[in-house]
């Protein structure tokens, strides 16, 4: 079917495009405009036409997910299935977050943090989730086969083989590594991390593990950067860890996960466990102008009632003393742990006020906002259903004095973003929310609308109120199908999961499998994530490597 949507303001940073134009689609692709006549045609006058949003970091699916909805099942009420969708088997909760991503116009989903233990229950979930492609990152930096092979010194091509075959039995789209080295440290006794300090038992440290992971993501030719969790989240100082763990790098690719909670300098850096903190924004800002190398995802607080997932379980452990409500859970498993907070982000506290103003001040300082990719490390920061409203703080200044002006004095004392004039444009949303997380993630026919483009399109009205326009899409493409009208689900299709293509090198199979069993009792058929426990033949879509 030949489809033209057409006299919209097309915005696609990518092609320089923001004004009034067409665009053309057909069998499920962006094609050249056409002389036939079209067998459909959308007015999207007095509209916004964008590329379908893309999500890089958001816990949707997985056994952290899992428990936090038993332990605060009050706070996912809301995850009921709408009515008319053919996926009650999922138990509402994945047809919730299908619909309310695709609503806001977003196509794709991503979970960042898949142990491969947990691989297949978490493919389960995600295939689960309509409307949407998705996939997951496999993590890796924990577990003992790797710290192993490290400690005994067995080289490069060892531990590339390692997480080669990690990445393709788990089926995963990239590589997280989550305060690499913490959980084995935790075990011993261990409450805080740093870069380079010494992790007990191994004789490793957290620079040793990512470097390691860092060049097996570049030999392997994984698309997305390493995707890291760094030491020291959350504490005053945090941004002394990002800055360091940014240089390690040492030019090579990067992505710094939900970076807000990184950005907090100490008022009193002699003394960072006294005095709190104070925005950092401006010293990431300039260290990732000097790191061309690096992107990270924002983290952005929203305020209200959320429950914090992690794997990592040094500060999940610390964080326990905050939990509201006073109920939590922490599992120092075999590999990375991990733990399951409640937390209420209060509009009037004065640590809640300063995160939500770091956050913004993060995205309005960046020179470069397609490596400055809009998350809330859902449900971390809070939900991403907030995106809308975050979207109309970004472009609108007036809006944004507004509420500041009920939240907290400590905005205007420790953070700069009072006076911050800066409006974000359309075509900068479109590269914090799509051209920029797509590149990211190395979908190429994913966050654009040239010629050859996924037909993945979202259309909004053109309204003053930006968290209205972008919080109910007027209509949503997927694949050139149209799934959504005027905010509500009309087509309830069924996404795929994309997953890495990688060839994983047969001694590591057998080393691999002879370790699994003489660890668990089970090889590694049973760590697999095979076609067969799936009900459709058609769940995965390849996603190639990098030459």
């Amino acid at each position: 079917m030949l489809i033209l949507i057409q006299g919209g303001r097309v915005v696609d940073p990518t092609a320089g495009r923001d004004g009034v134009g067409d665009v053309w689609i057909e069998d499920g692709r962006v094609v050249a405009p056409s002389e036939r006549n079209p067998d459909k045609t959308i007015d999207a006058s007095g509209c916004v036409v964008m590329a379908g949003g893309v999500e890089v970091h958001s816990h949707i699916a997985g056994g952290n997910v899992v428990m936090s909805r038993l332990l605060l099942p009050d706070l996912y009420v809301s995850e009921a299935a709408p009515e008319g969708h053919p996926f009650a088997h999922a138990g509402g909760s994945a047809a919730w977050i299908g619909a309310n991503y695709a609503r806001m116009g977003y196509t794709i989903a991503v979970e960042p943090a898949m142990p491969p233990t947990n691989a297949l229950a978490t493919h389960l979930e995600l295939a689960d989730i309509p409307l949407l492609d998705r996939g997951a990152l496999t993590v890796m930096g924990n577990d003992d086969q790797l710290l192993d092979l490290l400690r005994q010194r067995e080289g490069k091509a060892a531990v590339r083989d390692l997480v080669a075959l990690s990445v393709a039995t788990s089926r995963g789209l990239g590589v997280k590594c989550i305060n690499a080295g913490g959980a084995s440290a935790f075990k011993d006794g261990m409450l805080n991390l740093s870069l380079d300090e010494e992790i007990p038992v191994y004789g490793l440290s957290t620079r040793k593990i990512m470097n390691a992971l860092l060049d097996a993501v570049e030999e392997i030719g994984v698309p997305h950067p390493l995707h890291v969790h760094a030491n020291n989240l959350g504490i005053p100082g945090a941004d002394d860890s990002f800055v360091a763990t940014m240089e390690a790098a040492e030019g090579r690719r990067i992505h710094f996960a939900h970076a807000q909670f990184y950005a907090y300098g100490a008022v009193d850096p002699a003394n960072p466990g006294t005095g709190g903190f104070r925005s950092a924004a401006e010293r990431i800002t300039e260290a990732m102008e000097k790191h061309p190398n690096a992107t990270f995802d924002v983290g952005q607080v929203a305020f209200g009632q959320t429950v914090t997932i992690s794997l990592d379980v040094i500060r999940q452990f610390a964080g326990r003393k905050g939990a509201n409500p006073k109920k939590w859970i922490i599992t120092a498993g075999d590999a990375e742990g991990g733990g399951i907070v409640p937390f209420l982000y209060k509009p009037r506290g004065p640590v809640s006020s300063l995160q939500w103003a770091i956050g913004l001040e993060l995205m309005l300082l960046s020179g470069d906002p397609e490596r400055t990719i809009l998350t809330t490390d859902h449900p971390n920061g809070g939900p991403f259903t907030e995106y809308p409203r975050i979207i109309h703080l970004l472009m609108d200044k007036e809006e944004r004095d507004r509420e500041i002006s009920s939240l907290h004095k400590v905005i205007a004392e420790r953070s700069g973003l009072c006076g911050i004039e800066r409006e974000y444009t359309f075509s900068e949303i479109a590269q914090l929310t799509r051209s920029g997380p797509a590149k990211l993630l190395g979908l190429a026919d994913r966050g654009h609308l040239r010629e050859g483009a996924r037909a993945d399109v979202a259309i909004y009205r053109d309204e003053k109120n930006r968290t209205a326009m972008f919080a109910r899409a007027k209509l949503v493409l997927k694949d050139g199908h149209v799934i959504v009208e005027d905010g509500e689900i009309v087509d309830w299709r069924a996404g795929h999961t994309l997953e890495l293509t990688v060839e994983s090198d047969k001694a590591m199979e057998t080393r691999t499998d002879a370790y699994l069993d003489a660890r668990f009792g089970a090889g590694l058929d049973s760590f697999t994530v095979p076609d067969e426990a799936f009900p459709v033949s058609d769940v995965f879509e390849d996603v190639a490597c990098r030459a």
